[in-house]
């Protein structure tokens, strides 16, 4: 028997011609763009370096478009964008040391959020790998350790021929579920040298599926069809594996309840009878979920946020399909599956048998209800309108990149998305200033709609160099900056922790002066006037900022000291 991977095509006259004669002029740093055009990569984003120019030189000479960001970090912020918009591998070019550790944070939010990311950086030259003390620039005794606990896979390059099969392997490593960063380092030597290495004209850019085991999705079928009160936690895996649609028609043949987590937000539609949307840090919500008799994880690994901070306890049987193994029962024992949620609820939908239930939109009215006497009660109006002037004011189809910020933190709750895989934030690994260079990745990812940023004044500072690449771009952003004077989270934090706040209050330029003088429209609003101001910005083409002064507070938690709400309140 022969399979189709066993084929090998043979090369033609004119392909055998091409591969004997090279262009002249090409270095190794062609290698490196030419295996990612080969891979299909269109842009990459990253920032020079000395050791790095073989690379940055080579793109002279490529198709590939290039987006370059002030502060590596924010680089692979955009990049971590990218690869979520896009669900392709999102190439990132650094330098050694320095650079190359810059983007570390970066990274570790799109670990921590499975967006695909493939780093490529520079190393000294090959003379100084091995740990040697040799005095080059930028020398680390080992470079790729540090980068070992943040990504999927590490890749060092040594010689100019294994430069194609090294990026190749990681292209599939980043893309192979769950998705990833990963790192691969090149010696500046090898980036320089002149090369008659063949053109790079071919790569398999396609990955492995991750399919369910059969006999496990037909255990998880039964149960389900079985279950009295079923309930369905979405996560993140639903989103990245574009299984919206699958997880709608089984949660209507099932007529079971979907919460979705913040990384899940999209997952499931948000005015559906269904849908207890994303109040998982509510008590009402926790306890629910906990009376459920079958309760389906799809896609998340039920951390911090997604289980209430840990106070969630499942009585019934739970059921989780997970496609990262260090997430797979992790935190409760379930019955695990090991798989893509696209494949696996494919899988169930295949099985499952159709359940008869009327009461389940009641009863998600009803917790629907309690949520919002409770949120109700703490008069938090000003937050709740800025969320719906913000909702009203961008186009259901315009992605939102949110930073860790207090209105963030409302959204992860209460925001509606509207679309699937149009909110995204940096709760994974929760670095400040993921909002704006984010959201700069995604209008490169997709210039034909608006984005919107979302930051606090603080973490505003993280990313504010980056309204130059806006402009030098023409990336069509308009950024939120909502202007408390502080770290606004922190302070309210240590406020009810220790009395007061401490390192907290920040002296902060005037950001509409600072995005003008970038040549960015900057305009400074109000709450009553924040919808037309959101909506006048996101309707003209090209960045803008929009400034609103205004201290929040965030919805008294209910994972604290035990406490649970009565049923009724």
């Amino acid at each position: 028997m022969t399979h189709d991977h066993d084929l090998v095509l043979r090369p033609t006259p004119a392909q055998i011609s091409a591969a004997l004669n090279p262009p002249a002029g090409r270095i190794g740093g062609d290698l490196v763009v030419e295996t990612l055009a080969a891979l299909g990569a269109t842009t990459v984003f990253g920032l020079p370096g000395q050791h790095a120019l073989g690379m940055f030189d080579a793109l002279r000479r490529s198709s590939l478009r290039y987006v370059g960001l002030r502060v590596e970090n924010n680089a692979g912020f955009a990049a971590d964008a990218y690869g979520r918009i896009t669900g392709e591998a999102a190439p990132l070019l650094l330098s050694t040391g320095p650079g190359a550790l810059t983007s570390l944070a970066a990274l570790q939010e799109a670990a921590a959020a499975s967006a695909p990311v493939l780093a490529i950086g520079s190393q000294v030259p090959t003379a100084g790998l091995g740990g040697g003390r040799h005095g080059y620039l930028h020398e680390l005794p080992d470079q790729a350790a540090s980068f070992r606990g943040v990504v999927k896979s590490v890749h060092t390059v040594r010689t100019q021929s294994q430069i194609p099969s090294a990026i190749e392997a990681a292209w599939k490593s980043a893309l192979s579920v769950p998705h990833g960063p990963v790192w691969v380092e090149i010696p500046q030597d090898v980036l320089l040298a002149p090369t008659s290495i063949p053109v790079v004209t071919g790569g398999d850019a396609f990955p492995e599926e991750l399919a369910p085991r059969p006999e496990l999705t037909a255990v998880a079928a039964h149960l389900l069809s079985g279950a009295a009160r079923p309930a369905i936690i979405a996560g993140g895996g639903v989103v990245r594996s574009d299984a919206s649609g699958k997880l709608r028609q089984l949660a209507e043949l099932l007529r079971a309840p979907v919460v979705t987590t913040p990384g899940g937000k999209g997952a499931f539609p948000w005015t559906h009878p269904l849908s207890m949307q994303s109040w998982l840090e509510d008590r009402h919500t926790t306890d629910f979920l906990e009376d459920a008799d079958v309760l389906l994880v799809v896609g998340s690994g039920l951390g911090e946020l997604s289980s209430n901070y840990h106070t969630f306890r499942p009585r019934g049987r739970v059921v989780q399909i997970e496609a990262d193994l260090g997430k797979l029962e992790s935190n409760h024992p379930a019955l695990g599956i090991h798989a893509d949620a696209r494949l696996a609820l494919q899988a169930l939908l295949e099985t499952v048998r159709e359940r008869q239930d009327d009461t389940a939109p009641e009863r998600v009215r009803e917790l629907l209800a309690r949520v919002s006497r409770r949120i109700a009660s703490q008069e938090l109006t000003l937050e709740q309108e800025l969320l719906a002037s913000i909702r009203r004011a961008l186009p259901d189809d315009s992605p939102s990149f949110w930073d860790m910020t207090v209105l963030a933190y409302w959204a992860w709750s209460a925001f509606d998305p509207r679309t699937p895989n149009s909110m995204h934030s940096a709760q994974g690994a929760g670095g400040l200033g993921y909002g704006f260079p984010a959201a700069l990745g995604a209008a490169a990812a997709d210039p034909t709609r608006p984005v919107l940023a979302v930051s606090g004044d603080g973490g505003a500072l993280y990313s504010i160099a980056e309204l130059a690449t806006a402009r030098q771009y023409g990336l069509d952003v308009t950024w939120l900056i909502v202007d408390d004077g502080g770290y606004g989270i922190l302070r309210e934090y240590m406020t009810d922790a220790f009395g007061e706040p401490t390192a907290t209050e920040l002296t902060r330029p005037d950001y509409v002066a600072l995005a003008e003088s970038f040549g960015v429209p900057g305009v400074l609003t109000s709450a009553g006037t924040l919808e037309a101001d959101l909506a006048k910005a996101l309707a003209t083409p090209g960045p803008s900022v929009v400034v609103l002064p205004a201290v929040l507070r965030m919805f008294a938690p209910t994972h604290l000291d035990g406490e649970r709400p009565e049923a009724g309140r």
